[in-house]
């Protein structure tokens, strides 16, 4: 694990936050992500092997790429049955290699980089475990990757991020998949019932999220309260 003092693990992460910057910079720019039809060529021509390569490379091109595409390929490419639970799987490893990268860069200094006035995440975290991690998969705008690079400057055990991603996860998965299926027909019953489910789960994220930080407000954690 690397060592160093405090400003050589910020530095170590400010450099990989810089290269994930500029590998997303360069398929942005060079449209190398694959269309729906290259997708479904791509499956096609691996066969029955689609489906055990597909978790390895959503770990992989989830580091540049959001999860709702990749789990909307799963869609195109196994259907909703099938692609959900792959897509669940990839989720969830990605977010524990994406907490294992922050956790290897910040060295003997995880749990100590986080500035004072975020040190309430920290305990937060560490806290709650996998609940905490549950309820911020539930929110509607709040990104997967910061909350798994995140916990990887915490303290946070890599089965609690496991946990609560499985749980928190697993409905705004099978969303995107259904979505991913119904590409060409998003009036699809399928279409409409993900649709109802992202719209239904923001609320209840926000509300969950709000009823714990208030609870663990008032508990003395000196946590500020969500408006």
């Amino acid at each position: 694990m690397p060592s160093g003092d405090r400003r050589t693990a910020l530095l170590r992460l400010a450099g990989f936050g810089a290269l994930l910057l500029v590998a997303f910079v360069v398929i942005s720019a060079t449209g190398s992500f694959p269309s729906a039809h290259d997708l479904r060529d791509w499956g096609e021509d691996l066969g029955w092997a689609d489906a055990v390569v597909y978790v390895p490379l959503f770990v992989v091109v989830n580091f540049v790429v959001t999860w709702p595409v990749l789990a909307a390929a799963a869609g195109l490419l196994f259907g909703t049955a099938g692609g959900t639970p792959l897509a669940l799987a990839g989720v969830t490893c990605a977010a524990l290699a994406q907490m294992a990268v922050a956790r290897y860069l910040a060295g003997s200094h995880a749990g100590r980089l986080l500035p004072e006035r975020a040190r309430w995440l920290e305990g937060f975290l560490e806290r709650h475990g996998a609940l905490s991690v549950m309820e911020t998969r539930l929110l509607p705008v709040l990104p997967y990757g910061l909350v798994n690079y995140s916990a990887g400057l915490t303290r946070m055990r890599f089965r609690d991020l496991a946990l609560g991603t499985v749980i928190g996860a697993a409905p705004k998965v099978f969303a995107y998949v259904a979505l991913g299926g119904s590409l060409t027909d998003l009036g699809a019953p399928e279409a409409k019932v993900a649709i109802a489910i992202l719209a239904v789960l923001g609320v209840v994220g926000l509300l969950l999220l709000r009823r714990q930080v208030q609870a663990d407000r008032a508990a003395g954690g000196g946590r500020p309260e969500l408006a």
